[in-house]
């Protein structure tokens, strides 16, 4: 069983291996998501990583609210979207 964790407030110029090399030292990572701008194709400051159980629970206590880069992280267990409602 996999859990899929927020991580957010995270630097602009954190990339993919530096989270997947943070979070890997709390368990095995399946799979790390940063969020970019579809305009500009920059990063959105938040992302996801996808970790076994034990990993994901120890990495949220470990990491939420530690300093990553000059930053405060957020990191918790990521919600389903709300659906979103048509723009007419």
């Amino acid at each position: 069983m996999s859990k899929k964790l927020y991580v957010g407030n995270l630097p602009f110029s954190s990339s993919e291996s530096d989270l997947r090399a943070l979070f890997s030292n709390h368990g095995e990572v399946q799979s790390v998501a940063l969020i970019m701008d579809r305009e500009t194709g920059r990063p959105r400051g938040f992302g996801f990583v996808e970790m076994d159980d034990d990993g994901a629970r120890a990495a949220m206590e470990a990491l939420d609210g530690r300093d990553f880069q000059g930053r405060s992280l957020k990191v918790n267990e990521a919600q389903e979207r709300a659906p979103r409602q048509p723009r007419w």
